[in-house]
């Protein structure tokens, strides 16, 4: 039995998931029209693309949802609150950064808010420029992937524009350039002295690409937010566990670091 997008079993673990009640309060906080979002969300109702206008600390904001799978990513990010920063955060790296809802995100905590932002696929970045509209003095755009080593490599992509991965065969595949993470956070720290937050969803490559990362930069980093099961395991990531103590929200592995 399926209702609207969902079946019968994915609903009756959200009843006993206490972040899905977060988020059903949080919509009806700060959706603009949160009856709308939930009819759009929980039955796939509507047609897309479609704007779903969100309350944020600068200001209503409007997001396109191009398809049925964005307004599942904008749930997690604005509504159940999948990477929850501190308002004062300043400096965000947002490795996977998808059509730009988690940036969105982060961009609206505070007018002060800088984002370096990393996506390969030519669709999604697209959709990316076009959420964030408005925003172009405060991010950095990079279409490239970022793993745990450089070079040209096969990227799995499918209609959705949600799942694409270095890891899986997802339909169709393209070439795409990538940079190895600590590359990547030598330009940003180089740059800004340290990284609010670095987030990581890459459907696939977060704990290799995190385990990869050098001394030098982790403790410039004050928390990691990762789309994974735990980072931290015994007898591995000895590095990881020096600088950080681990949570678990739901599927993120949050990483924050005991230095401060």
């Amino acid at each position: 039995m399926r209702f609207g997008t969902r079946s019968y079993t994915q609903l009756v673990k959200a009843f006993i998931d206490l972040r899905h009640y977060k988020a059903l309060i949080n919509i009806c906080t700060k959706a603009v029209n949160p009856k709308e979002f939930l009819n759009k969300y929980l039955f796939g109702s509507g047609t897309y693309p479609c704007q779903i206008k969100v309350k944020t600390s600068i200001g209503i904001i409007s997001i396109t949802a191009f398809n049925s799978h964005d307004l599942l990513t904008i749930n997690e990010i604005f509504f159940r609150k999948d990477y929850q920063v501190k308002p004062d955060i300043q400096i965000v790296a947002d490795i996977g950064s998808n059509i730009g809802i988690s940036a969105l995100y982060f961009l609206t905590q505070n007018p002060n808010v800088k984002c370096y932002l990393f996506e390969p696929n030519p669709s999604n970045v697209e959709k990316l420029k076009q959420n964030l509209k408005g925003f172009e003095s405060r991010y950095v755009l990079q279409t490239y992937a970022v793993s745990n080593e450089s070079g040209t490599f096969d990227f799995g992509i499918e209609s959705t524009g949600r799942y694409g991965s270095l890891e899986q065969h997802l339909g169709q595949t393209i070439k795409v350039d990538c940079k190895d993470i600590n590359s990547v956070l030598q330009l940003i720290i180089n740059r800004e002295k340290q990284i609010d937050l670095l987030k990581i969803d890459t459907e696939g490559s977060e704990i290799k690409t995190l385990r990869a990362i050098n001394e030098e930069y982790l403790k410039d980093i004050k928390m990691i937010c990762s789309e994974s099961e735990q980072v931290i395991n015994n007898g591995e990531a000895e590095l990881l566990r020096k600088f950080f103590r681990q949570k678990m929200y739901g599927t993120v592995c949050c990483l924050y670091n005991r230095f401060g």
